[in-house]
């Protein structure tokens, strides 16, 4: 049908119009026009368009325009709240715009649905479980509903971040209720996740809109995370006093502990998650957007739809689970434009933890998560251009050499030939008929000989360990860096196979340079993130040998390992701020009171000399303050453990599981408090398992636990080391 251009005309100008009046704006930004043209003209829309590209005025402004009730589904209670203040705040009558979820008593409830039957409100927004909800389908059945959007539209696919199952039945709702335009949201897909979207939603046939991923005002940094993380986290916010900044930690409990111990240095801080209750959550968002509070340390509950242009830095305190959950929380930062530093801390330790959290997950769930898993930690440990790695991963090129504005790029490694090497790789992956994984790829690579391997024969193969000389991260680097330049693609259909494109079949014919760099190694070792020499490590080498050989002594006078005294990141610490009385030094991560008091003053003593000598000025700046050791929660076990409940029913009261019971109890007696769990040992373990593993540690030099394991022939599980591990500790250090 062909639209009059006079008609188009003045629905152009109306539309601006309406943008001045409601929203003071004369321009719009990007697509946003031409998306506000095709809902107003009945058509279904999909929409991504990165955090801080305007994609809530893209139903805001034609809801305000339309006859009847745009309904909006949203996934959580503070985005609607957020966004209904900010649609109430644009009218001169009360009731423009209005949530409906399980906040709401009875009377309010009330007074919402007859705004929305007078034609008073323009935008009802609801969460996709209110909406399927039997009773409100048939209250919204006498409603005039002028289109329908999905905000944070990923949620629908399994494939996308933070997939939410009620997602899915959002489609058989606006059946039930009535056919009306519908627009989809997003700020990060991939085209499987948009596909998967538009499917479950029957629009297929939608008006398309994709806006750049590119956000050149952000600042990409991944930084190994070692075990005083803290310490980087409160210098880095120190250095930009009074500026708005969210923390993103994956447990509840982490947000408030590192609340806390940011409240311990002076910063203005709060925790934001799930479990708190609806008051609170409103007041420290509030807090927030008032600039009551400067930094929120929260789950990926908070941010989602929250309108504060000014965030400086995001922080991510664990490597989150996917990289569209990465961008989505990083595009949190300097919405307006202006400066947003984005600081990830990276452990391998921690997708561990986050894989054996997919265990009791459908198998479907928990392939899709380790891929995902995987892409995140590719993304961690590359060396190449993180905003090139970040754009190709949503399907965008970034041609540029050199972006300015990530820290590979501020530090290129050094580059080598990789030629000859990504021509075997090319070669075998055709010859293993394009079917396997990068893991698949890399055992055949290095020559091991693995039962899958064993089982297609992939062992009598010419190339197979043609690089077992070659270090596991170069051949890393070949395949990861051959997938950005274009020359293999991952199969995300088929568990990630790596295939050959046309480009990569041109490259095996007639072969070019190909220099890579070598992505950066973050194996731990006992415990603690290994860093090159050009970052991190002891501030003062010198003193740091010094406390090590004091360390040595005192073992051997006391009869005890070095480690039990005091780990090798505490003595680091040491050589870094300088503690010199006992108070200092309980400051120090992995040094409790009881330990301060028996080994401590020896390493003051020595500290406080080497100062003298050497006319060191301490770096007060450097010092933080720690919170009690004891938390709620350690307190909460140490009684439990006292009054000699098993463990497992410790960690079942406190809501976390076994694993996550044994790090906290390992902090216990690490930091020095004495605790006796003989019972538990008794009821679990046979006295010769636990004599055999306490003997180890007696005559070992390192508490390591893959070292533990090996050396006992893997005849004892890793929970039984750990325990017998935790016994030894508090018998012999404490």
């Amino acid at each position: 049908m062909m639209i009059h251009p006079t008609r188009a005309m003045s629905v152009t100008n109306s539309i601006a119009v309406n943008l001045k009046k409601y929203f003071g704006f004369e321009t719009f930004k990007g697509e946003q026009e031409a998306i506000i043209r095709d809902l107003l003209d009945g058509k279904d829309v999909f929409v991504l368009m990165p955090t801080g590209g305007g994609k809530s005025l893209c139903y805001q402004l034609p809801a305000l325009m339309m006859e009847g009730t745009a309904i909006i589904v949203s996934p959580l209670i503070a985005l609607m709240k957020n966004q209904v203040d900010v649609m109430s705040s644009l009218g001169e009558e009360d009731g423009i715009a209005h949530f409906m979820n399980s906040t709401l008593n009875k009377p309010a409830i009330e007074q919402v649905k007859a705004d929305v039957l007078s034609g008073r409100t323009k935008l009802l927004y609801v969460a996709p479980e209110t909406l399927t909800k039997d009773e409100n389908i048939e209250f919204l059945q006498q409603v005039k509903v002028s289109f329908y959007a999905i905000d944070e539209a990923h949620c629908i696919s399994e494939w996308g971040h933070d997939f939410r199952v009620e997602y899915r039945k959002i489609r058989p709702a606006v059946d039930a209720i009535g056919r009306a335009p519908i627009i989809a949201l997003t700020a990060t897909a991939t085209d499987k996740v948009r596909l998967d979207i538009k499917k479950n939603l029957g629009i297929l046939d939608s008006e398309d809109y994709k806006s750049s991923f590119n956000r050149p005002n952000l600042f990409y940094e991944v930084r190994p995370k070692k075990q005083d993380v803290e310490k980087d986290i409160i210098k880095f916010i120190k250095q930009r006093p009074g500026r708005s900044g969210i923390i993103y930690c994956l447990s509840r409990k982490r947000t408030e502990l590192l609340a806390e111990v940011l409240q311990a240095n002076d910063i203005n801080a709060a925790a934001y998650h799930a479990g708190m209750d609806a008051v609170t959550r409103a007041q420290t968002q509030d807090d927030f957007l008032m600039e009551r509070i400067d930094v929120i340390v929260a789950t990926i509950a908070f941010g989602m739809g929250i309108d504060k242009p000014d965030v400086r830095y995001v922080i991510h305190y664990d490597i989150p689970k996917s990289i569209e959950g990465y961008y989505q929380e990083t595009g949190r930062a300097g919405r307006d434009g202006g400066e947003g530093l984005c600081l990830a801390f990276y452990s391998y330790k921690d997708l561990q933890k986050l894989e054996k959290f997919m265990e009791d997950k459908p198998l479907s769930e928990q392939d899709i998560g380790r891929q995902l898993l995987k892409e995140t930690a590719a993304y961690a440990e590359s060396s190449v251009c993180r905003r090139k790695l970040l754009l190709h991963y949503f399907g965008e090129d970034y041609d540029e050499e050199n972006c300015g504005m990530c820290d590979n790029c501020l530090n290129p490694k050094k580059k080598v030939e990789a030629k000859d090497q990504l021509c075997n790789v090319i070669e075998l992956i055709l010859n293993i008929k394009q079917n396997f994984s990068e893991e698949y790829v890399m055992d055949v690579i290095m020559g091991r000989e693995t039962d899958e391997v064993l089982a297609h024969k992939h062992e009598e193969l010419e190339l197979f360990s043609i690089g077992e000389f070659d270090d596991e991260k170069f051949w890393q680097s070949v395949i990861r860096q051959a997938v950005l330049t274009g020359y293999l693609e991952k199969d995300i259909e088929n568990s990630g196979a790596l295939k050959v494109t046309t480009k990569g079949n041109k490259f095996l014919k007639k072969p070019v340079s190909f220099t890579i760099s070598i992505d950066e190694d973050f194996e731990e070792e006992d415990g603690e993130v290994q860093m090159d020499n050009s970052s991190g490590g002891a501030v003062d080498p010198v003193l740091f040998q010094m406390l090590k050989d004091l360390r040595k002594r005192l073992s051997k006078d006391l009869e005890v390992p070095p480690y039990v005294i005091f780990q090798d990141p505490s003595l680091e610490a040491m050589a870094t701020t300088y503690p010199e009385t006992i108070e200092e030094l309980q400051n120090i991560p992995g040094v409790g009171q009881g330990k301060a008091k028996r080994y401590g003053q020896a390493f003051c003593d020595l500290i406080k000399r080497h100062c003298e000598e050497n006319e060191i000025e301490r770096p007060e700046d450097l010092r933080i303050r720690t919170v009690a050791n004891k938390s709620k929660l350690k307190v909460s076990i140490i009684h439990s453990i006292d009054r000699k409940v098993a463990l497992d029913d410790i960690a079942e009261v406190n809501g976390i599981d076994f694993d996550e019971l044994l790090d906290e109890i390992e902090a216990i007696v690490y930091s020095g408090t004495k605790i006796n769990i003989d019972y538990f040992l008794e009821e679990v373990m046979d006295d010769d398992k636990v004599d055999d593993i306490y003997a180890y540690f007696q005559e070992s030099e390192t508490d390591n636990l893959d070292d533990a394991m090996e050396e006992l022939d893997n005849d004892y599980s890793e929970e039984e080391i750990r325990l017998v591990r935790i016994k030894f500790l508090s018998d012999m250090a404490n």
